[in-house]
């Protein structure tokens, strides 16, 4: 914890839409990249009416640019403008908030003017042109902890966003490397990025990444997705981020790693109860 921060208890992404304490659980899904306008709608709007039965705050995510793939030549999305004009569209039809990620500080405005929330990947999470560029924004910026950190030295990379007097900050863990290709998520981590006052998200999806595994591709176990929903859920995160598909298989990109959009409602019903019970045990 950085002495003298300002540390808020929840971070208001837009109008009606809050992360922290005391609020409803923000998720944050959606196909991990955009395919098309009519695909990022279905699932946008499968999403939706999804999240109207349980105490859900719903973000839609897709990238524009995969730019840090496997292979220099898999299929990385529509790229910035065409993208954008996705997520805008989306936006407009649906009223959803709107999550994309970022790789270059001179992205941040163009992406802004769309996106709700700009993230950070891991990779570029010690990026500090492009944090600085990103909370110049004055949007909310989901930073995902880099698989090579140690969960306290995030609060580095929320000063960074925070020097620029933005304090809409969101944390996200996705595993720490355990070899050359394997996760591991560490529950402590969820506590640790927790005493930065910023809310903390967990990715339930690039967290059973195999990174490579696939030869010119990532890999996945996706049958744990689940179990570590209901880890972090016990321990206290603010939100959830995770990548859902119709037909995984099919997906340009991390499809064995994402959720199918057909499970959604069964891991949102088991995570919302569990963090009710959690919540009334430590109000007990």
């Amino acid at each position: 914890m950085l002495k003298g921060e300002f540390m808020p208890k929840a971070v208001e992404i837009c109008k009606g839409v809050k992360a922290g304490t005391g609020q409803n659980l923000l998720l944050i899904a959606g196909p991990c990249q955009i395919e098309s306008l009519a695909h990022s709608l279905d699932v946008a709007t499968k999403l939706q009416e999804i999240c109207r039965h349980y105490p859900v705050q719903l973000v839609f995510k897709s990238s524009y640019d995969k730019a840090n793939r496997t292979s220099g030549e898999s299929v990385r999305g529509p790229g910035l403008q065409a993208g954008l004009e996705v997520l805008r569209e989306v936006k407009s039809k649906t009223g959803l908030p709107i999550c994309t990620d970022i790789h270059l500080p001179e992205q941040a405005a163009a992406a802004a003017e769309v996106a709700d929330i700009l993230q950070i990947p891991a990779f570029l999470c010690r990026q500090t042109d492009l944090i600085i560029a990103a909370a110049s924004t004055g949007r909310t910026l989901n930073i995902k902890k880099g698989q090579f950190l140690h969960p306290s030295d995030m609060a580095m990379a929320a000063a960074k966003a925070a020097s620029q007097g933005n304090h809409k900050i969101l944390l996200c863990e996705r595993g720490t490397c355990f070899g050359y290709r394997d996760l591991v998520v560490d529950p402590r981590s969820f506590v640790l990025m927790a005493e930065t006052g910023y809310p903390v998200i967990f990715d339930a999806t690039h967290s059973v990444q195999l990174m490579g595994a696939g030869g010119t591709a990532s890999g996945g176990q996706r049958q744990f997705i689940a179990p570590l929903i209901r880890a972090a859920i016990a321990v206290g995160v603010d939100g959830l981020f995770i990548e859902c598909h119709e037909n995984p298989e099919r997906a340009p990109s991390d499809g064995p790693a994402m959720l199918p959009l057909s499970k959604m409602e069964e891991v949102l019903k088991m995570a919302c109860a569990l963090r009710a019970a959690a919540c009334a045990a430590t109000i007990a």
